[in-house]
């Protein structure tokens, strides 16, 4: 009855340490740039070939790209 009783005790243990890390593990919560921040993509010049197209937004997504990742990640407060 004890050894029962330990390894249950233990189990729970275990849970609750894989639950607090997978909480410590998972990454942060990204807040989302509203729609109307300028992210749309404009209607492209007319008689521009489909591929000209592509990679006009091909190079708007890496524009965009680049300066999400300039921007500070905030820190999250410790509680």
């Amino acid at each position: 009855m004890r050894a029962i009783f330990g390894v249950l005790s233990l189990l729970m243990v275990v849970a609750v340490i894989g639950v607090l890390a997978k909480k410590q593990l998972s990454p942060a919560p990204v807040k989302l740039a509203p729609a109307d921040a300028g992210l749309a993509v404009p209607a492209p010049a007319d008689g521009a070939t489909p591929q000209q197209q592509s990679q006009q937004i091909q190079n708007q997504v890496r524009q965009s790209l680049e300066t999400t990742m300039q921007q500070a990640r905030p820190m999250p407060e410790d509680k």
